[in-house]
């Protein structure tokens, strides 16, 4: 059996059925332009840690068939995870007899976690003065993700039943994303991770904003078309970009207004903790890990107003 036929087989009756769609096609699609190309045409007994070393040092050298290049080393990292969990499955049902995936030495990942870009102040107000000029009430998806610090999956996925108007609350409990047949259309899912489900005080200043789209809507989503339709991930970031071009400012993608939301928060003095469980991270170490260029000024701040406790000893400031 050639792993190419072992990974059609791994992907219908150990992938598809137990892990989410997006996850799936997220395997399909690594393994169709990254795996197969370099592995699939190999006999599956004999695929040694050999062989997978060579394999993964020629895509990062040299990328793929379809590539210009080579890839990423967290596109790597990916595929090796994903290659060595098949295999493992193979081993449980007896096509392998040996670890071969576990030979694979995966390559240093400097850009494992990358830093992040987010609008500076002005950029910020500049994109929201735009937005509430517009009449085009989609957009205010965008405010809801500047200071709820939302994914985009899970802003596009929000319903009325999760806006609690007399609370002041909103509730994460489902994500979504495109599905490719034909066209782009919404997927719902479950959250990212456990602790993805998360319940966001709404600041008293955005309720209006989401009283002006509740008022006379029959859509079941929050954010929706003109029509009252649902609206696909890749529309709503065409969208975002239009705006960007118009307000003549840089091109972030849609995911930087998450990451501005939580470096607007680092700058006002929300604790870490609380922002984790804002932002839906796993710990307040992620959130340290992602954000610590934002802590940086932060810092400066803190331990000059330690130096002044030294203003007592008769030592100046350095001027």
């Amino acid at each position: 059996m050639k792993y190419d036929e072992w990974l059609d087989e791994w992907l219908e009756l150990y992938v598809k059925p137990v892990k989410k769609r997006s996850t799936y096609l997220r395997y399909e699609s690594a393994l169709r332009l990254h795996g197969r190309p370099c592995l699939g045409q190999r006999e599956l007994t004999r695929l040694d840690g050999r062989v997978l070393q060579k394999s993964v040092i020629r895509m990062l050298e040299c990328g793929h068939l379809y590539s210009g290049g080579g890839l990423a080393e967290g596109t790597i990292l990916q595929i090796v995870r994903i290659v060595r969990e098949s295999l493992a499955q193979a081993e449980r049902v007896g096509l392998l007899c040996r670890g071969c995936g576990d030979e694979i030495c995966r390559p240093r990942c400097a850009d494992a976690i990358p830093k992040v870009k987010c609008f500076t102040v002005r950029e910020q107000k500049t994109i929201e003065r735009l937005v509430l000029q517009q009449d085009d009430r989609r957009l205010y998806g965008v405010i809801l993700t500047l200071y709820l610090g939302l994914r985009i999956g899970e802003l596009l996925a929000l319903t009325w039943a999760d806006v609690d108007f007399r609370r002041g609350l909103l509730t994460v409990n489902k994500t979504c994303h495109d599905s490719w047949g034909g066209g782009y259309r919404k997927l719902i899912e479950t959250p990212k991770t456990q602790s993805s489900y998360r319940t966001i005080p709404i600041p008293r200043q955005i309720l209006p904003y989401l009283r002006a789209l509740r008022k006379d809507c029959d859509s079941l989503y929050v954010i929706h078309n003109a029509a009252g339709k649902e609206i696909s991930v890749r529309s709503y970031q065409r969208s975002f970009e239009r705006l960007l071009e118009r307000a003549r400012i840089r091109h972030l993608g849609f995911h930087a207004l998450r990451h501005t939301f939580a470096t607007r928060a680092i700058e006002n003095n929300v604790d870490v903790k609380t922002l984790s469980e804002v932002m839906g991270h796993r710990s307040p170490a992620v959130t340290l890990a992602i954000y610590a260029h934002s802590l940086a000024p932060h810092k400066r701040v803190m331990m000059n107003r330690l130096g002044k406790l030294l203003s007592d000893s008769g030592i100046r400031e350095e001027e």
